[in-house]
């Protein structure tokens, strides 16, 4: 039978009233189940991981491209583990806050209630398939998966696991919908859903999430790129900086939270330069540079305007050695993409100023851009991260799929 995205969009609209009446404590023990599974069929995940890859081989998938495709037992372990983090986190849905009493005598709250339907565009991480259903259930939404074709074998054999689980809990199998068919036709039809999908979650190079944006009738959520700083202050301790640039920039290159600047102050650049320069050399980091930093280098090239936009996905930075922390502070705001950024500095301070002055989504002191991730801080696992700011901001977690009503408590009372 011929796959339909309408077909489908309307199944997961009907799923989702059944996934919205899930307790608790059956959405914990469903989302359980799907990481006992998958951990069960580690095997059969790797095997299909494989084809995928050794097709990417042949496609000339670059090596980011690969890295983020590829499944190994150390991996599938780590998305199962965000799977058990998720089903042990408070449910998000029924909450209720901000409730008082108005003069009329009535009470009034607010209730988190689930989205509805959330379809999720994305190219080659198949992890993506897990943490997505994962996030959707607990928040008591449906979700339709539209993954690339060069992640099709990996997703499939993830997506037996959730409908293993589903099927387990008797759970209507359409609440997870993982589209077999990578076409680009299929895609462009589903931006075309408005009536049975309720938010659209692009994830993946920037060329896909401005198409995204471009063409969806459905709401998007953002991230167009991770464009992440690290400045390095006059008052830093230098081999805390290093340690943040070393692991921001070459720890995984081909992720949205590494390290795309390194912006560093005029008065440390004499001592800490020389350091960047053998850490960039060990890790063969090609560098672009401000005139001034040029020195530091053997074999930097000249910064360019598009530099300083530019985020690299390979060993590769854009560096600029500033005057002083207003400098930084003003090329981090004509230059981010709002994702992450960081600043290395002994100065209580300049640190909390770094913190309220700018409006990324995370902003750090004295940590690693690479913590700014949906399980690091504290969410099991994220669904994108938004530098949109509407809705949600940042790595978004279940309750960042929910939405909320007003509920209102009276005992007779009519508005005069």
């Amino acid at each position: 039978m011929e796959f339909s995205i309408a077909q489908a969009a309307k199944a997961a609209r009907i799923a989702s009233r059944q996934v919205a009446k899930l307790s608790a404590t059956q959405k914990e023990t469903l989302l359980k189940d799907i990481a006992e599974r998958m951990l069960a069929q580690t095997e059969t995940i790797i095997l299909a991981n494989e084809k995928d890859l050794a097709a990417g081989r042949d496609n000339n998938l670059d090596d980011a491209m690969l890295d983020r495709l590829l499944l190994t037992p150390q991996r599938i372990q780590g998305i199962a583990n965000a799977v058990f983090d998720i089903a042990a986190q408070a449910d998000p849905v029924g909450s209720i806050d901000h409730m008082q009493q108005m003069p009329s005598g009535i009470q009034v709250g607010r209730m988190r209630i689930p989205l509805g339907v959330i379809a999720m565009i994305y190219e080659s991480r198949p992890n993506v398939t897990i943490d997505a259903a994962a996030l959707c259930l607990k928040a008591g939404n449906a979700v339709v998966l539209r993954g690339g074709k060069e992640a099709l074998h990996s997703n499939l054999a993830l997506a037996a696991c959730i409908s293993y689980a589903l099927e387990k809990h008797e759970i209507d199998p359409a609440a997870v919908v993982v589209v077999p068919n990578p076409d680009r036709a299929v895609m462009n039809e589903l931006m075309t859903l408005n009536e049975d999908i309720d938010l659209i979650i692009p994830r993946g190079g920037e060329g896909l999430i401005r198409f995204v944006s471009e063409n969806s009738r459905i709401p998007v959520i953002q991230h167009y790129k991770g464009v992440c700083h690290l400045y390095v202050d006059d008052a830093a301790d230098e081999n805390k900086a290093l340690n943040l640039l070393k692991n921001g920039k070459t720890q995984r290159t081909g992720v949205c939270n590494s390290l795309e600047t390194l912006l560093v102050h005029q008065d440390i650049a004499p001592t800490f330069m020389p350091k960047v320069k053998a850490l960039f050399n060990e890790h063969k980091v090609k560098v672009h540079g401000c005139e001034r930093s040029l020195q530091y280098f053997d074999n930097a090239s000249l910064a360019t305007e598009d530099d300083w936009h530019a985020e690299y996905l390979a060993m590769e930075i854009a560096v600029r050695i500033v005057d002083e922390f207003d400098a930084a502070i003003e090329h981090i705001e004509t230059y981010s993409s709002g994702h992450t950024e960081v600043i290395a500095t002994q100065d209580f301070s300049r640190a909390q100023q770094f913190i309220r002055t700018l409006n990324s989504a995370v902003v750090m002191a004295n940590a690693s851009s690479r913590f700014s991730d949906g399980g690091e801080l504290g969410l099991g696992a994220e669904i994108g991260i938004s530098t949109s700011k509407l809705h949600a901001y940042g790595p978004m977690g279940a309750e960042s799929l929910t939405t909320q009503k007003f509920i209102v408590l009276g005992d007779g009372e009519v508005r005069g």
